[in-house]
């Protein structure tokens, strides 16, 4: 073989390993076989019932904040064209109180990440309505959820309020670098349940692992009917749920360290359910788009 040849040879197959590389670590996904996650709606019905009293009336969303992703990091096979990462919590009335979903993270720790919106009024509020809430949920313990009770937490402060599992503070390095303050755990007993949780009427904690150890689901059933599922960063974007795509394997791998596996069953479920229930309104973790049609619709009602 003439060197010209030999040259070709090893560009061609360089191609061909950096092509089956690329394809491998950014664009595949795929469901796998033997799932390990499935969701009973009539199970999670039951639950809202379980607990006796008052409904809640509606939910609220605060955006607190922005963050910008690649689209191939958010989603297998995405573009690399930027993708808004929207920061929310949420606050679930009740006709004599509150439950507080998820906290956003700190705002001199979101800038330190890259945020490229803080909404100092916003992150206000949700520090406001936490200090009121009966319960503080997080969806899971990464920063941009659990920062702002991490850093708001101080002795007893939020020791009553806050409902955190004993995943969610089994691996404090999912939470980096957000930091409950010296002294805020001592003596804390987290929530420890298999499966569902009826945690007040008409709300339903669902064990969902995969994205972190400590990742759940709130699903939550309203007086007039409706029902919501948040189903925090199992999918950032819902298009991961219609697609069933996780996050591509160079971000679940080495950014994450999350179960890819279980992602995407629970992805499968949460699409199945959809398809089956269209009428359960699901919030993805950090989807813009989404959360504001659901404003628009009357679904959620913007700000606290």
């Amino acid at each position: 073989m003439s060197k010209g040849k030999t040259i070709s040879a090893i560009v061609a197959l360089l191609v061909i390993v950096l092509g089956a590389a690329y394809y491998w670590y950014v664009v595949e996904s795929h469901v796998p076989e033997d799932p390990q996650f499935s969701l009973n709606i009539e199970t999670l019905r039951q639950k809202a019932n379980a607990v006796s009293g008052d409904k809640p009336t509606s939910i609220a969303v605060e955006h607190v904040g922005s963050l910008e992703f690649p689209g191939a990091a958010v989603i297998s096979g995405g573009e690399w064209s930027m993708r808004e990462m929207a920061v929310y919590s949420y606050k679930i009335v009740f006709p004599n109180g509150h439950i507080v979903v998820d906290t956003a993270a700190e705002p001199e720790q979101a800038k330190e990440a890259g945020a490229t919106a803080v909404d100092m009024d916003s992150y206000g509020r949700m520090m406001a309505a936490m200090e009121s809430a009966d319960h503080i949920v997080i969806t899971h313990e990464h920063m941009d959820h659990i920062g702002g009770l991490a850093a708001g937490a101080d002795g007893e402060r939020f020791r009553k309020q806050m409902t955190l599992t004993e995943e969610q503070l089994a691996f404090p390095v999912y939470r980096a670098p957000a930091e409950f303050q010296e002294g805020a755990l001592e003596g804390y007993e987290p929530l420890s349940y298999e499966g569902t949780y009826a945690l007040a009427p008409g709300v339903v904690l669902i064990k969902a692992p995969g994205h972190t150890p400590g990742s759940q689901m709130v699903f939550v059933q309203l007086q007039d009917g409706s029902e919501y599922l948040m189903i925090g960063d199992i999918a950032w974007h819902f298009d991961s749920v219609t697609t069933m795509k996780a996050r591509p394997r160079f971000v679940s791998y080495n950014f994450l360290n999350e179960d890819r596996d279980m992602v995407h069953w629970e992805l499968a479920e949460l699409k199945r359910l959809h398809e089956e229930e269209p009428g359960i309104i699901m919030m993805a973790g950090h989807d813009r788009a989404l959360v504001e049609g659901y404003v628009e619709e009357g679904k959620l009602r913007a700000g606290f």
